[in-house]
């Protein structure tokens, strides 16, 4: 195969019917590295191998209804993952959360990368160490969040915390990368940006309007917070929502690593290799906190043997529930990143998309649960008022990431 002496090559037969060189040209137009090139009719190159992988990664066809219902899957799985723990026994809270954060945190990022991304190590060489320090770093802000979060629902009750910390974190999670990047102020003057913006502005009012009835809830059903303090409680729901919002920072942050595995080919699996780094820093102040738990409450026996009685049989049990639930709860970022990388123009906004799904199904399921039975038609009503303003924002959403998936075509 000779060469041009800049690292090219040619193939050794050329076309030389008008049958082979329209194929050769079929070739050239579809090779996706474009590592044929054409060298006029005497000579189609080949690039080098070494050109080939360095490439930047190749773009992954925008398709945004089927990004939603891939976001709609993850979501809900989110939403049913924290429904195993209710069957648990014998187990303190820092055992089961620690065990399932164990899996969704740690195991299932390392394993479905693994599973999923082309030359995994090889990735993880090339990948720049900073990407990786930095998505960890954030990881690990995302998970005081979520432990300011559990706390926060000690002092103010679950829907006041679910509405505070989830809808700040919706907006911020959402708004400030792209704001950051210098690139949230061309959203309004591309086509759909309108619907984009107006579609995260419902979404942020269904989920305090679905916070407000479910505290309509708990009166109506005589649940009371026995030591219910406000201002604690609203300090640790926007320091949860702010800090949960960083999950997005930690995200954008490892994309360096992403572009990595998209060249050796991990296509629409690319974002599987930062959750290697943002998921193990949430595991790490998790673990932290549980582990301090563990050692203030003497429950770290609890792994190895169960209490006497009833649920000496349950340890098996117990494991098996919180696979289950750090299975579901892992869904959650799997189906994340494939939806992700179909949202076209508009990706900042698949937070925001995800968020709100969250919140409209985890209410989706406590209705089939039966758990808003006996409120009041008030109250009923509240909730019926909410779910649409949450379905309203889903469509405004939807809509504005298809008119910006349409708008390279006119």
């Amino acid at each position: 195969m000779p060469g041009d002496g800049a690292g090219h090559f040619y193939v050794c037969k050329q076309p030389e019917t008008p049958e082979e060189e329209a194929l050769c040209r079929e070739a050239l137009q579809g090779c996706p590295v474009e590592a044929i090139g054409d060298k006029g009719r005497s000579a189609l190159s080949v690039a080098p191998l070494a050109s080939v992988q360095h490439r930047p990664p190749d773009m992954i066809p925008a398709n945004p209804l089927l990004g939603t219902l891939l976001h709609a899957v993850g979501a809900l799985s989110a939403a049913v993952c924290y429904t195993p723990q209710k069957a648990t026994r014998g187990w303190s809270w820092q055992t089961y959360w620690l065990a399932q954060a164990s899996v969704c945190w740690l195991i299932l990022p390392v394993l479905v990368a693994w599973l999923t991304i082309p030359e995994l190590g090889t990735v993880l060489r090339e990948a720049p160490r900073d990407a990786m320090w930095r998505s960890f770093l954030l990881g690990a802000l995302y998970g005081v969040g979520g432990t300011a979060f559990g706390v926060a629902i000690r002092w103010i009750g679950f829907s006041l915390t679910y509405a505070i910390a989830i809808g700040i974190s919706c907006v911020l999670g959402t708004l400030l990368p792209p704001m950051v990047a210098g690139q949230l102020s061309d959203v309004f003057g591309r086509a759909g940006g309108s619907w984009v913006m107006g579609g995260l502005a419902i979404g942020a009012a269904g989920i305090l309007f679905t916070g407000m009835a479910g505290r309509g809830k708990e009166k109506d059903l005589g649940g009371t917070q026995p030591d219910f303090d406000l201002k604690k409680g609203l300090l640790l729901s926007v320091l949860a929502g702010v800090l949960s919002a960083v999950y997005g920072f930690s995200l954008a942050a490892g994309q360096p690593l992403a572009d990595a595995a998209a060249r050796r080919g991990a296509g629409i699996f690319e974002g599987n290799i930062i959750y290697i780094f943002s998921n193990s820093g949430a595991f790490l102040t998790t673990a932290v906190y549980c582990l301090w738990l563990h050692l203030r409450h003497r429950t770290l026996g609890e792994y190895f043997e169960m209490p006497s009685g009833s649920h000496r049989m349950r340890l098996t049990a117990n494991f098996g529930l919180a696979l289950l639930t750090g299975c579901l709860w892992y869904g959650q970022f799997f189906f994340y990143g494939l939806a992700h990388v179909r949202m076209g123009a508009y990706k900042f906004s698949s937070w925001g998309i995800h968020m709100i799904m969250l919140v409209l199904f985890s209410t989706l399921i406590g209705l089939l649960l039966r758990e808003w039975a006996g409120c009041r038609p008030r109250t009923l009503a509240a909730l019926g008022a909410a779910l649409a303003v949450l379905l309203a924002a889903v469509f405004a959403l939807t809509y504005g990431n298809y008119l910006g998936d349409l708008a390279p075509a006119h």
